[in-house]
Protein backbone atom coordinates (compact mmCIF):
# COMPACT_ATOMS: atom_id res chain seq x y z
CA UNK A 1 0.00 0.00 0.00
CA UNK A 2 1.40 3.99 -0.93
CA UNK A 3 -0.64 6.26 -0.62
CA UNK A 4 -1.41 8.49 -3.79
CA UNK A 5 0.87 11.70 -2.89
CA UNK A 6 3.86 9.08 -2.90
CA UNK A 7 3.04 8.18 -6.47
CA UNK A 8 2.32 11.87 -7.49
CA UNK A 9 6.15 12.86 -6.01
CA UNK A 10 8.30 10.10 -7.33
CA UNK A 11 11.58 12.35 -7.56
CA UNK A 12 11.53 14.18 -4.41
CA UNK A 13 15.01 14.81 -2.61
CA UNK A 14 15.92 11.98 -0.28
CA UNK A 15 18.71 12.52 2.20
CA UNK A 16 21.71 10.12 3.71
CA UNK A 17 21.51 8.82 6.74
CA UNK A 18 23.88 9.90 10.29
CA UNK A 19 26.80 8.24 10.24
CA UNK A 20 28.78 10.52 12.26
CA UNK A 21 27.94 12.60 15.76
CA UNK A 22 27.21 16.39 15.67
CA UNK A 23 26.80 19.26 17.52
CA UNK A 24 23.71 21.92 16.90
CA UNK A 25 21.77 24.10 18.57
CA UNK A 26 18.25 22.22 18.47
CA UNK A 27 17.56 18.60 17.41
CA UNK A 28 14.18 18.16 15.20
CA UNK A 29 13.00 14.63 15.89
CA UNK A 30 10.55 13.38 12.71
CA UNK A 31 10.55 15.24 9.11
CA UNK A 32 6.20 15.65 9.18
CA UNK A 33 5.01 18.79 8.30
CA UNK A 34 5.18 19.90 11.82
CA UNK A 35 9.23 18.82 11.60
CA UNK A 36 10.48 20.49 8.84
CA UNK A 37 8.16 23.86 9.50
CA UNK A 38 10.06 23.70 12.46
CA UNK A 39 13.31 23.18 10.94
CA UNK A 40 12.48 26.11 8.41
CA UNK A 41 11.63 28.98 11.22
CA UNK A 42 14.75 28.06 13.28
CA UNK A 43 16.77 28.17 10.54
CA UNK A 44 15.97 31.31 8.71
CA UNK A 45 16.50 32.97 12.32
CA UNK A 46 20.24 31.42 11.94
CA UNK A 47 19.78 28.75 14.30
CA UNK A 48 21.83 25.76 13.71
CA UNK A 49 19.02 22.72 13.23
CA UNK A 50 19.70 19.07 12.48
CA UNK A 51 16.26 17.16 11.55
CA UNK A 52 16.67 13.72 11.92
CA UNK A 53 13.60 11.01 10.49
CA UNK A 54 13.78 7.32 11.05
CA UNK A 55 11.89 6.87 7.59
CA UNK A 56 11.67 9.33 4.87
CA UNK A 57 10.15 12.97 4.48
CA UNK A 58 6.66 12.60 5.38
CA UNK A 59 6.62 9.41 5.79
CA UNK A 60 3.83 8.79 8.35
CA UNK A 61 0.74 10.32 9.03
CA UNK A 62 2.00 13.24 6.75
CA UNK A 63 2.07 11.23 4.16
CA UNK A 64 -1.26 9.52 4.68
CA UNK A 65 -3.53 12.87 5.27
CA UNK A 66 -5.95 13.69 3.22
CA UNK A 67 -4.62 16.62 2.98
CA UNK A 68 -7.24 19.39 3.94
CA UNK A 69 -6.12 22.90 5.40
CA UNK A 70 -9.65 23.70 6.94
CA UNK A 71 -11.13 25.76 10.06
CA UNK A 72 -14.07 23.60 9.80
CA UNK A 73 -12.94 19.85 11.17
CA UNK A 74 -15.60 17.53 11.84
CA UNK A 75 -16.90 17.62 15.80
CA UNK A 76 -14.01 18.93 16.83
CA UNK A 77 -14.61 22.70 17.81
CA UNK A 78 -17.48 21.68 19.65
CA UNK A 79 -15.54 18.62 21.70
CA UNK A 80 -13.24 21.47 22.67
CA UNK A 81 -15.93 23.54 23.50
CA UNK A 82 -17.22 20.56 26.03
CA UNK A 83 -13.76 19.73 27.46
CA UNK A 84 -12.06 23.68 27.05
CA UNK A 85 -14.11 26.46 26.68
CA UNK A 86 -11.93 29.20 27.44
CA UNK A 87 -9.54 27.92 24.49
CA UNK A 88 -12.31 27.50 21.24
CA UNK A 89 -11.16 31.07 20.25
CA UNK A 90 -7.68 30.23 20.58
CA UNK A 91 -7.45 27.29 18.73
CA UNK A 92 -9.23 28.46 16.06
CA UNK A 93 -6.42 31.20 16.05
CA UNK A 94 -3.65 28.87 15.81
CA UNK A 95 -5.06 26.90 12.97
CA UNK A 96 -5.62 30.01 11.05
CA UNK A 97 -2.75 31.46 11.37
CA UNK A 98 -1.35 27.46 10.38
CA UNK A 99 -3.65 27.85 7.29
CA UNK A 100 -2.68 31.29 6.42
CA UNK A 101 0.99 30.45 5.98
CA UNK A 102 0.51 26.90 4.15
CA UNK A 103 -1.27 29.00 1.69
CA UNK A 104 1.15 32.16 1.54
CA UNK A 105 4.12 29.50 1.38
CA UNK A 106 2.20 27.38 -1.86
CA UNK A 107 1.98 30.82 -3.59
CA UNK A 108 5.40 31.79 -3.15
CA UNK A 109 6.87 28.28 -4.21
CA UNK A 110 4.26 27.69 -6.72
CA UNK A 111 2.99 24.84 -5.15
CA UNK A 112 -0.95 24.36 -5.86
CA UNK A 113 -3.35 25.16 -2.75
CA UNK A 114 -6.71 24.82 -4.51
CA UNK A 115 -9.63 26.46 -2.46
CA UNK A 116 -12.28 24.51 -1.35
CA UNK A 117 -15.24 24.82 0.89
CA UNK A 118 -15.66 22.49 3.69
CA UNK A 119 -18.49 20.61 4.40
CA UNK A 120 -19.55 18.75 7.37
CA UNK A 121 -22.85 16.77 6.87
CA UNK A 122 -25.52 14.42 8.92
CA UNK A 123 -26.94 11.00 7.55
CA UNK A 124 -28.89 10.32 10.68
CA UNK A 125 -31.11 11.67 13.50
CA UNK A 126 -28.75 11.49 15.95
CA UNK A 127 -25.75 13.60 13.55
CA UNK A 128 -27.65 16.22 13.19
CA UNK A 129 -27.80 16.86 16.36
CA UNK A 130 -24.39 16.45 16.99
CA UNK A 131 -24.16 18.82 13.44
CA UNK A 132 -26.06 21.32 15.12
CA UNK A 133 -24.08 21.50 18.27
CA UNK A 134 -20.89 21.85 15.92
CA UNK A 135 -22.59 24.77 14.04
CA UNK A 136 -23.17 26.33 17.44
CA UNK A 137 -19.25 25.93 18.35
CA UNK A 138 -18.21 27.68 15.09
CA UNK A 139 -20.41 30.87 15.81
CA UNK A 140 -18.93 30.58 18.93
CA UNK A 141 -15.46 30.98 17.56
CA UNK A 142 -16.83 33.73 14.89
CA UNK A 143 -16.80 31.30 11.84
CA UNK A 144 -18.98 32.22 9.38
CA UNK A 145 -20.47 28.37 9.13
CA UNK A 146 -23.78 28.29 6.97
CA UNK A 147 -26.55 25.60 7.12
CA UNK A 148 -26.84 24.11 3.65
CA UNK A 149 -29.87 20.92 3.23
CA UNK A 150 -28.07 20.28 -0.17
CA UNK A 151 -24.92 19.64 -0.32
CA UNK A 152 -24.46 18.33 -3.76
CA UNK A 153 -23.27 14.78 -2.56
CA UNK A 154 -25.43 11.41 -4.52
CA UNK A 155 -27.01 10.21 -1.56
CA UNK A 156 -29.36 11.28 0.81
CA UNK A 157 -28.18 13.61 3.40
CA UNK A 158 -29.70 15.05 6.68
CA UNK A 159 -28.22 18.43 6.54
CA UNK A 160 -24.67 19.54 6.69
CA UNK A 161 -22.62 23.32 7.26
CA UNK A 162 -20.12 24.73 4.87
CA UNK A 163 -17.68 26.87 5.45
CA UNK A 164 -16.40 28.87 2.37
CA UNK A 165 -13.08 29.48 1.33
CA UNK A 166 -10.99 26.82 2.92
CA UNK A 167 -8.38 24.74 0.93
CA UNK A 168 -6.71 21.27 0.10
CA UNK A 169 -2.87 20.82 -1.02
CA UNK A 170 -0.67 17.92 -1.75
CA UNK A 171 0.88 17.59 1.81
CA UNK A 172 3.86 15.16 0.66
CA UNK A 173 5.04 18.08 -2.16
CA UNK A 174 4.31 20.62 0.08
CA UNK A 175 6.40 18.56 3.30
CA UNK A 176 9.15 18.22 0.68
CA UNK A 177 9.62 21.60 -0.52
CA UNK A 178 9.63 22.84 3.16
CA UNK A 179 12.29 20.41 3.94
CA UNK A 180 14.22 21.37 0.81
CA UNK A 181 13.69 24.88 2.00
CA UNK A 182 15.37 24.38 5.25
CA UNK A 183 18.54 22.77 3.78
CA UNK A 184 19.03 25.79 1.65
CA UNK A 185 18.43 28.25 4.97
CA UNK A 186 21.18 26.10 6.53
CA UNK A 187 19.48 23.00 8.19
CA UNK A 188 20.41 19.66 7.77
CA UNK A 189 18.27 16.62 7.41
CA UNK A 190 18.98 12.52 7.71
CA UNK A 191 16.74 10.16 6.74
CA UNK A 192 16.93 6.44 7.69
CA UNK A 193 18.22 7.49 10.93
CA UNK A 194 15.82 6.01 13.90
CA UNK A 195 16.35 7.91 17.40
CA UNK A 196 16.97 5.86 20.76
CA UNK A 197 17.11 7.74 23.34
CA UNK A 198 17.46 12.00 24.87
CA UNK A 199 20.18 12.03 27.59
CA UNK A 200 20.09 14.74 29.53
CA UNK A 201 23.26 17.03 30.84
CA UNK A 202 24.19 20.33 30.79
CA UNK A 203 23.33 19.50 26.53
CA UNK A 204 21.16 17.34 25.02
CA UNK A 205 22.51 14.04 23.92
CA UNK A 206 19.97 12.12 21.36
CA UNK A 207 21.35 8.88 20.58
CA UNK A 208 20.67 6.95 17.14
CA UNK A 209 21.84 3.74 16.39
CA UNK A 210 25.47 5.18 14.24
CA UNK A 211 25.79 8.22 16.38
CA UNK A 212 25.21 10.67 18.76
CA UNK A 213 23.87 14.52 18.30
CA UNK A 214 24.82 17.27 21.29
CA UNK A 215 22.33 20.19 21.09
CA UNK A 216 20.65 22.79 23.09
CA UNK A 217 17.12 21.70 22.45
CA UNK A 218 15.32 19.05 21.18
CA UNK A 219 11.49 18.64 19.23
CA UNK A 220 10.05 15.45 18.98
CA UNK A 221 7.44 15.42 15.93
CA UNK A 222 7.21 12.16 15.62
CA UNK A 223 3.21 11.62 16.01
CA UNK A 224 3.20 10.41 19.21
CA UNK A 225 6.51 11.07 21.59
CA UNK A 226 8.87 8.28 21.45
CA UNK A 227 10.06 9.30 25.23
CA UNK A 228 7.92 7.93 27.96
CA UNK A 229 8.87 11.05 30.16
CA UNK A 230 5.44 12.92 30.53
CA UNK A 231 3.26 9.63 30.25
CA UNK A 232 1.81 11.43 26.63
CA UNK A 233 1.10 7.74 25.98
CA UNK A 234 -1.55 7.54 28.57
CA UNK A 235 -3.32 10.73 27.12
CA UNK A 236 -3.30 10.20 23.38
CA UNK A 237 -5.26 7.34 21.55
CA UNK A 238 -3.67 5.64 18.59
CA UNK A 239 -6.31 5.89 15.60
CA UNK A 240 -5.88 4.30 11.46
CA UNK A 241 -7.89 5.05 9.26
CA UNK A 242 -7.76 4.09 5.01
CA UNK A 243 -8.17 6.14 1.85
CA UNK A 244 -8.34 4.78 -1.60
CA UNK A 245 -8.03 7.09 -5.18
CA UNK A 246 -10.45 6.70 -7.91
CA UNK A 247 -9.83 8.02 -11.95
CA UNK A 248 -13.85 9.35 -12.58
CA UNK A 249 -14.80 11.06 -15.54
CA UNK A 250 -14.34 15.02 -14.06
CA UNK A 251 -14.78 16.38 -10.20
CA UNK A 252 -16.86 14.18 -8.69
CA UNK A 253 -17.23 16.70 -5.51
CA UNK A 254 -17.01 20.19 -5.60
CA UNK A 255 -16.32 20.56 -2.15
CA UNK A 256 -14.28 18.71 0.81
CA UNK A 257 -16.89 16.76 2.55
CA UNK A 258 -16.71 14.78 5.95
CA UNK A 259 -19.56 12.84 7.49
CA UNK A 260 -20.48 13.58 10.82
CA UNK A 261 -22.07 9.86 11.71
CA UNK A 262 -19.75 6.28 11.27
CA UNK A 263 -18.51 4.65 9.95
CA UNK A 264 -16.80 8.04 8.53
CA UNK A 265 -16.61 9.13 4.82
CA UNK A 266 -13.74 11.88 4.07
CA UNK A 267 -14.10 12.98 0.09
CA UNK A 268 -12.40 15.68 -1.75
CA UNK A 269 -10.27 15.63 -5.40
CA UNK A 270 -6.52 15.30 -5.54
CA UNK A 271 -4.59 18.58 -6.46
CA UNK A 272 -4.27 19.61 -8.85
CA UNK A 273 -6.06 16.43 -11.28
CA UNK A 274 -9.39 17.21 -10.36
CA UNK A 275 -10.50 13.96 -11.90
CA UNK A 276 -8.86 11.73 -9.21
CA UNK A 277 -11.73 11.43 -6.23
CA UNK A 278 -9.99 10.62 -3.11
CA UNK A 279 -12.39 8.50 -0.53
CA UNK A 280 -11.33 7.89 3.03
CA UNK A 281 -13.05 7.08 6.55
CA UNK A 282 -13.37 3.46 8.48
CA UNK A 283 -10.78 4.53 10.86
CA UNK A 284 -10.67 2.35 14.51
CA UNK A 285 -8.08 2.21 17.30
CA UNK A 286 -4.87 1.06 16.06
CA UNK A 287 -4.38 -2.75 17.00
CA UNK A 288 -7.96 -3.50 17.55
CA UNK A 289 -9.66 -4.42 14.20
CA UNK A 290 -10.45 -7.90 13.44
CA UNK A 291 -9.68 -7.46 9.73
CA UNK A 292 -7.69 -4.20 8.33
CA UNK A 293 -8.31 -5.85 4.86
CA UNK A 294 -11.94 -5.68 5.56
CA UNK A 295 -12.26 -2.09 6.60
CA UNK A 296 -10.19 -1.47 3.27
CA UNK A 297 -12.11 -3.52 1.11
CA UNK A 298 -15.38 -1.84 2.45
CA UNK A 299 -14.63 1.83 1.81
CA UNK A 300 -13.17 0.80 -1.60
CA UNK A 301 -16.75 -1.06 -2.10
CA UNK A 302 -18.69 1.94 -0.87
CA UNK A 303 -16.97 4.06 -3.39
CA UNK A 304 -17.45 2.08 -5.95
CA UNK A 305 -21.20 1.49 -5.46
CA UNK A 306 -21.58 5.29 -4.57
CA UNK A 307 -19.92 6.83 -7.34
CA UNK A 308 -19.36 4.34 -10.22
CA UNK A 309 -15.53 4.21 -9.99
CA UNK A 310 -13.76 1.60 -10.70
CA UNK A 311 -10.21 -0.19 -9.60
CA UNK A 312 -8.64 2.08 -7.63
CA UNK A 313 -5.44 4.05 -8.51
CA UNK A 314 -3.43 3.90 -5.10
CA UNK A 315 -5.09 2.66 -1.75
CA UNK A 316 -3.59 3.47 1.99
CA UNK A 317 -3.44 3.71 5.53
CA UNK A 318 -2.41 6.29 8.14
CA UNK A 319 -2.07 6.82 11.60
CA UNK A 320 -3.24 9.88 14.14
CA UNK A 321 -3.59 10.21 18.03
CA UNK A 322 -6.74 11.73 19.83
CA UNK A 323 -6.02 13.83 22.68
CA UNK A 324 -8.05 12.80 25.95
CA UNK A 325 -8.52 16.69 26.89
CA UNK A 326 -9.85 17.97 22.91
CA UNK A 327 -6.93 19.95 22.66
CA UNK A 328 -3.49 19.34 20.93
CA UNK A 329 0.03 19.09 23.01
CA UNK A 330 2.30 21.41 21.72
CA UNK A 331 5.01 22.53 24.15
CA UNK A 332 7.63 21.01 26.69
CA UNK A 333 7.69 17.37 27.04
CA UNK A 334 8.21 17.77 31.23
CA UNK A 335 6.98 20.98 32.84
CA UNK A 336 10.16 21.29 34.50
CA UNK A 337 11.94 20.69 31.11
CA UNK A 338 12.35 23.63 29.02
CA UNK A 339 14.61 22.15 26.64
CA UNK A 340 12.62 19.20 25.29
CA UNK A 341 9.50 20.11 23.31
CA UNK A 342 6.91 18.14 21.94
CA UNK A 343 4.19 18.14 19.10
CA UNK A 344 0.91 15.64 19.28
CA UNK A 345 -2.34 14.93 19.23
CA UNK A 346 -4.08 16.62 16.57
CA UNK A 347 -6.74 14.26 15.75
CA UNK A 348 -6.75 13.58 12.00
CA UNK A 349 -6.27 18.00 11.39
CA UNK A 350 -2.58 18.14 11.34
CA UNK A 351 -2.36 20.50 8.29
CA UNK A 352 -3.07 23.71 9.47
CA UNK A 353 -2.58 22.83 12.71
CA UNK A 354 0.57 21.01 12.14
CA UNK A 355 1.98 24.12 10.42
CA UNK A 356 0.51 26.38 13.55
CA UNK A 357 2.90 24.03 15.86
CA UNK A 358 5.90 24.14 14.29
CA UNK A 359 6.07 28.25 14.34
CA UNK A 360 4.63 28.29 17.76
CA UNK A 361 7.59 25.61 18.92
CA UNK A 362 9.94 27.75 16.91
CA UNK A 363 8.90 31.08 18.17
CA UNK A 364 9.14 29.14 22.09
CA UNK A 365 12.98 28.68 21.01
CA UNK A 366 13.57 31.95 19.53
CA UNK A 367 10.84 33.67 22.22
CA UNK A 368 8.55 35.01 19.78
CA UNK A 369 5.23 33.24 21.07
CA UNK A 370 2.55 34.00 19.00
CA UNK A 371 -0.50 35.37 20.54
CA UNK A 372 -2.43 32.08 20.38
CA UNK A 373 -0.01 30.32 21.78
CA UNK A 374 -1.26 29.45 25.31
CA UNK A 375 -4.93 27.77 23.90
CA UNK A 376 -2.40 24.91 22.60
CA UNK A 377 -0.11 24.40 25.65
CA UNK A 378 1.20 20.70 26.30
CA UNK A 379 0.23 21.51 29.62
CA UNK A 380 -2.27 22.61 31.46
CA UNK A 381 -5.19 22.21 34.12
CA UNK A 382 -6.92 19.08 33.52
CA UNK A 383 -10.71 19.47 33.18
CA UNK A 384 -12.84 16.91 35.11
CA UNK A 385 -13.67 15.53 31.54
CA UNK A 386 -10.22 15.01 30.50
CA UNK A 387 -9.59 12.86 32.84
CA UNK A 388 -13.00 10.63 33.09
CA UNK A 389 -11.97 10.06 28.82
CA UNK A 390 -8.27 9.55 29.84
CA UNK A 391 -9.60 6.81 32.03
CA UNK A 392 -11.93 5.36 29.96
CA UNK A 393 -8.96 5.32 27.41
CA UNK A 394 -6.67 3.64 29.98
CA UNK A 395 -8.77 0.86 30.56
CA UNK A 396 -9.23 0.02 27.53
CA UNK A 397 -6.03 -0.28 27.60
CA UNK A 398 -5.39 -2.44 30.40
CA UNK A 399 -7.71 -4.55 28.81
CA UNK A 400 -6.45 -4.94 25.82
CA UNK A 401 -3.44 -5.86 27.63
CA UNK A 402 -4.67 -8.56 29.66
CA UNK A 403 -6.68 -10.11 26.53
CA UNK A 404 -3.47 -10.32 24.05
CA UNK A 405 -1.71 -12.87 26.88
CA UNK A 406 -4.86 -14.23 27.59
CA UNK A 407 -5.54 -14.97 24.10
CA UNK A 408 -1.78 -15.66 23.34
CA UNK A 409 -1.63 -18.39 26.07
CA UNK A 410 -4.99 -20.13 24.94
CA UNK A 411 -4.51 -19.67 21.13
CA UNK A 412 -4.73 -23.24 19.07
CA UNK A 413 -4.17 -21.42 15.92
CA UNK A 414 -1.75 -23.46 14.07
CA UNK A 415 -1.97 -21.57 10.58
CA UNK A 416 -0.04 -18.19 10.09
CA UNK A 417 0.11 -15.34 10.76
CA UNK A 418 -0.67 -15.83 14.09
CA UNK A 419 -0.04 -15.58 17.68
CA UNK A 420 0.25 -18.34 20.48
CA UNK A 421 1.99 -19.34 23.15
CA UNK A 422 3.65 -18.06 26.41
CA UNK A 423 6.00 -15.90 25.86
CA UNK A 424 3.18 -14.86 22.66
CA UNK A 425 5.59 -15.79 19.58
CA UNK A 426 4.33 -14.10 15.92
CA UNK A 427 4.77 -15.99 13.01
CA UNK A 428 3.44 -14.32 9.75
CA UNK A 429 4.22 -17.19 7.85
CA UNK A 430 7.89 -16.06 6.29
CA UNK A 431 9.81 -18.26 8.34
CA UNK A 432 10.19 -15.60 10.82
CA UNK A 433 9.47 -15.99 14.57
CA UNK A 434 9.38 -13.09 16.01
CA UNK A 435 8.49 -12.45 20.19
CA UNK A 436 5.02 -10.92 20.36
CA UNK A 437 5.45 -8.60 23.04
CA UNK A 438 5.88 -4.98 22.41
CA UNK A 439 9.10 -3.55 23.11
CA UNK A 440 7.13 -0.08 24.64
CA UNK A 441 4.98 -1.66 27.41
CA UNK A 442 4.28 -5.39 26.89
CA UNK A 443 1.68 -5.59 25.06
CA UNK A 444 0.68 -8.21 22.52
CA UNK A 445 0.80 -7.07 19.17
CA UNK A 446 -1.70 -8.27 16.62
CA UNK A 447 -1.67 -9.05 12.84
CA UNK A 448 -2.74 -6.09 10.21
CA UNK A 449 -3.95 -8.13 6.90
CA UNK A 450 -3.79 -5.11 5.36
CA UNK A 451 -0.52 -3.73 5.26
CA UNK A 452 1.38 -7.08 6.89
CA UNK A 453 2.27 -5.34 10.22
CA UNK A 454 2.13 -6.50 14.04
CA UNK A 455 0.45 -3.46 15.79
CA UNK A 456 0.00 -2.81 19.62
CA UNK A 457 -3.30 -2.79 20.15
CA UNK A 458 -2.25 -0.57 23.59
CA UNK A 459 -0.33 2.81 22.50
CA UNK A 460 -0.24 2.20 18.52
CA UNK A 461 3.31 0.99 18.01
CA UNK A 462 3.48 -0.59 14.64
CA UNK A 463 6.50 -3.16 13.09
CA UNK A 464 7.07 -4.66 10.25
CA UNK A 465 6.91 -8.37 9.54
CA UNK A 466 10.11 -8.71 10.52
CA UNK A 467 10.06 -7.35 13.55
CA UNK A 468 11.58 -3.50 12.58
CA UNK A 469 9.98 -0.42 14.18
CA UNK A 470 7.79 1.37 11.60
CA UNK A 471 6.19 4.06 14.12
CA UNK A 472 5.03 5.17 17.61
CA UNK A 473 6.50 5.10 20.85
CA UNK A 474 8.39 1.93 20.73
CA UNK A 475 12.08 2.53 19.41
CA UNK A 476 13.28 -1.12 19.73
CA UNK A 477 12.43 -4.10 17.30
CA UNK A 478 10.80 -7.14 18.50
CA UNK A 479 13.52 -9.65 19.21
CA UNK A 480 13.52 -12.47 17.06
CA UNK A 481 12.89 -16.15 18.42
Amino acid sequence: MHSWWDDQNPDRPTYEPLTDDLACDVVVVGAGLVGVTTALALARAGTSVVVVEARTVAAGTTGGTTGKVSLLQGTRLSTIQQHHAESLRGYVGANRAGQDWIRAYCQTSGLSYDERDAVTYATTAAGERRLRQEQEACVEADLPVVWDGEPGLPYEVRGAIRLVGQGQVDAVALTARVAADAVDAGARIFEGTRVLGVERGPRRRVRTAHATIEAQDVVLATGTPILDRGGFFARLSPKRSYAAAFRTEGPAVDAMHLSIDAPTRSLRTSTPDGSVLLVGGNGHTTGRARSEAAKLDELVAWARETFGVGTPLATWSAQDYSPTGGLPYVGRLLPVDPHVHVATGFDKWGMAMGAAAGLALAGDLLGEAPGWRDSVRAWRRPALRDATTAAVVNAEVGAELGKGWVSAALSRDEDPPSVRGLPPCADSGDGTRLSAVCTHLGGVVEWNDAERTWDCPLHGSRFADDGSVIEGPATRPLRRR
